[in-house]
């Protein structure tokens, strides 16, 4: 049955089609419900310049009427003095009329409308930070599920040691040339192998799934190995603080917040200036009234100045003179904040790259041996629980090194993203964008040791 699902396993991932990263992280751009928000907010908030052009741009409004009086009113023939009969108010009275408003002078509109191109603008960065987080979540994921699915082929491979060793310690306790003791330990080492890699796969559905989720794809694919991310190794840690806050959207969307309420505070005090508009009017009734018109029409030119409102601008004012300062705080904020992390991941990714480093040594170690504990017993040296003890070492240096390896892939990634990165492009791409600046390297990606040579299960010979 442990053979089967092993089997069955391999089949299904074998059989599964292969998503790579770059397709992991377009698919994000396309699909991700999150970006899909994001961008809707985005759309919401770039009629915000329409509006505030809106309040500038000519008022043009029509209307019609008409209203069954209680009595008509009327008056003449007079003499030659008013010749016709003359009705002032009709008993059924229609009318129409259309009025055409036009701001000339409105000092508050310029800084409204200059607000208005900061806020879009403001949209548009919050909108590329969200990307950002968006595809560097979708690269945590593929490579956090890439080194699962590597883990999970170890564990296969112990399993199947596991299993043959089983094999032969029962044809040897059948044959009475070892105890039952060495039949419990090798079937205690199955059954633990067997859970191991119920555990592991199990562990890999999870991280397929959360992937899946993120780039709304049903989570039945298999994982392509990921390249290793490629960070600047020779620059400074000035350099890439300044490359950060030169890149990152979310330090640029600080700044256009500062430039924000400057002009807002601008528009406050341009609300001192007195307003100028036009106005005008064309109506149209049945009733000819005593201008013995039935059209008429006016055209208003109105100016307005606020001289004392109960000192509500004076309290704006100062209100926008303190969003001011907030801003301003809130800019040094995320620029210490930007500097903190880039040095944070960098010291990161440097231990990161230490104890992969260790975990490559202990598994070159592990697998060496593994060989030398094999050739002992072959030569009758070893006893049995050795060389379960060296499998067992190997398996986890194995699922170690792994680890190691999609730590320090982690490490990189954070220090990308403290960088700027996953706004467009694929992590190589942005890789070699990095290393390509004057005065930048990209760090080589490390040789990863060969794979040991995929072990057959072989009968443990009689001693």
């Amino acid at each position: 049955m442990s053979t089967l699902l092993a089997l069955s396993l391999s089949a299904a991932l074998a059989a599964a089609p292969v998503l790579s990263l770059d397709e992991a992280l377009e698919s994000a751009r396309q699909q991700n419900l999150d970006l899909k928000i994001a961008q809707e907010r985005f759309e919401q908030a770039s009629l915000a310049t329409r509006r505030a052009w809106s309040g500038y741009l000519p008022q043009v409004s029509v209307g019609a009427s008409i209203t069954r009086n209680n009595v008509e009113a009327a008056f003449g023939p007079l003499g030659e003095l008013i010749p016709q009969r003359v009705v002032i108010q009709p008993l059924i009275q229609k009318g129409a009329q259309a009025e055409v408003r036009q701001a000339i002078i409105a000092p508050q509109l310029w800084a409204a409308i200059a607000a208005s191109y900061k806020s879009v603008k403001l949209a548009e960065l919050n909108t590329q930070t969200a990307r950002r987080q968006v595809l560097f979540g979708v690269a945590q994921a593929y490579y956090g599920a890439a080194a699962q699915q590597e883990a999970l082929r170890a564990q296969e491979r112990l399993l199947e040691l596991n299993q043959a060793r089983e094999k032969d310690t029962q044809a040897r306790f059948d044959a009475g040339t070892v105890t039952r003791v060495a039949l419990l330990r090798a079937q205690l080492d199955r059954s633990r192998a067997e859970q191991d890699l119920v555990r592991a796969k199990n562990a890999l559905a999870s991280l397929k799934l959360a992937l899946g989720t993120l780039i709304q794809r049903d989570p039945d694919f298999e994982l392509a190995p990921p390249p290793e991310p490629q960070v600047p190794a020779q620059a400074s840690p000035e350099d890439l603080v300044k490359q950060a806050i030169e890149s990152r959207s979310d330090v640029q969307a600080s700044e256009v917040g500062v430039q924000l309420t400057r002009i807002n505070k601008k528009g406050v005090l341009l609300s001192y200036l007195p307003t100028v508009g036009v106005n005008g009017v064309y109506r149209i009734s049945n009733a000819a009234g005593f201008a013995g018109s039935n059209e008429t029409w006016a055209v208003t030119l109105a100016a307005s100045w606020t001289l004392f409102d109960g000192g509500l601008r004076e309290a704006n004012l100062s209100e926008a003179s303190s969003r001011v300062r907030e801003a301003t705080v809130s800019q040094q904020l995320a620029q210490a904040r930007v500097k903190e992390e880039v040095h944070r991941s960098k010291l990161d990714l440097e231990n990161a790259l230490a104890n992969r480093a260790k975990a490559e040594e202990a598994l070159g170690l592990a697998r060496e041996s593994n060989r030398l504990t094999d050739v002992s017993f072959q030569a009758g040296v070893a006893t049995y629980l050795e060389v379960a003890d060296a499998n067992t070492s190997l398996t986890n240096a194995e699922v170690g090194f792994v680890s190691e390896r999609l730590q320090a892939s982690l490490a990189a990634l954070r220090l990308l993203n403290a960088l700027g990165s996953f706004e467009s492009g694929s992590v190589r791409k942005e890789a070699a964008e990095l290393g390509a600046q004057p005065g930048v390297s990209a760090q080589p990606a490390q040789q990863q040791p060969a794979p040991a040579p995929e072990q057959q299960p072989q009968p443990v010979p009689q001693p």
